[in-house]
C-alpha cells in the first residue's frame, strides 16, 4: 500500500460523527506511527508521511464527504500511486456497529465518498476497509432518515464496539504495510 484514505468531514462540528469512521482509524494509525497530519492546500486535505520500506501516505480529504476524490487523485496522481496501492477506510452502514470487512473493489452500497472517489480514479479497483456503523432500521428510531443517522455521534454502546474494531483494524497494520492484503483480510475475518 502506498495510500491509505480515512473517510470523514472536516471540522469539530462533525469530528464525533459516524461518518468520520474513517478518519478515527487513521488517526490512530498517525498516533501508533508517530506521524502528524499536515494539512496540504494542493491535495485538498490533511497528509501525513510514514517512512519505511517505502513512502506511505495517510489522507483525510477535507473537502467533505461527497467530493472525497478531488483530493484521492490529487494524491494518487502527484505520487504516482495506481487505485491497486490505495485502501479507503469508510463507516459502512451495511455491517453492525462492532463489524468490520477488508476488501478489494464492489459496489458502493450507495456511499457518497466512495461514489467520489470512483469517479475521480475512473475505477472501483480499489482496497477497502468497511468499519461497521450499523443502520437506523436498526435503532429504536427506525424513521430517521440515513443522513440524519450518519451525521451523529454514535450511541455509547456503540462507540464502544466501533473503537473495539479500530484496534482490531489496527492490528492488520503489519499486513497492511507489507502489501500483505490477503493475510490482513484473514486476520480481520477470523472470529477468535
Amino acid at each position: 500500500m502506498k495510500l491509505i484514505v480515512g473517510l470523514g468531514n472536516p471540522g469539530a462540528k462533525y469530528e464525533a460523527t459516524r461518518h468520520n469512521a474513517g478518519f478515527w482509524w487513521l488517526d490512530r494509525i498517525a498516533s501508533q506511527q508517530r506521524a502528524t497530519f499536515k494539512r496540504e492546500s494542493r491535495f485538498q486535505g490533511a497528509v501525513a508521511k510514514i517512512s519505511g520500506g517505502g513512502d506511505l501516505w495517510l489522507l483525510k480529504p477535507e473537502t467533505f464527504m461527497n467530493l472525497s476524490g478531488q483530493a484521492v487523485a490529487a494524491v494518487a496522481n502527484y505520487y504516482k500511486i495506481t487505485p491497486r496501492e490505495i485502501l479507503v477506510a469508510h463507516d459502512e452502514l451495511d455491517l453492525p456497529a462492532g463489524g468490520a470487512k477488508l476488501k478489494f473493489g464492489g459496489g458502493l452500497s450507495g456511499h457518497n465518498g466512495l461514489k467520489s472517489i470512483t469517479q475521480s480514479l475512473g475505477t472501483q479497483d480499489f482496497w477497502r476497509l468497511r468499519i461497521g456503523i450499523g443502520h437506523p432500521r436498526d435503532t429504536a428510531a427506525p424513521e430517521r432518515e440515513v443522513v440524519d443517522y450518519v451525521l451523529h455521534a454514535p450511541r455509547a454502546e456503540e462507540q464502544d464496539e466501533i473503537d473495539k474494531t479500530l484496534t482490531r483494524a489496527l492490528d492488520l497494520w503489519p499486513q497492511i504495510v507489507v502489501g500483505a492484503m490477503e493475510a490482513a483480510m484473514l486476520k480481520l475475518h477470523t472470529k477468535i
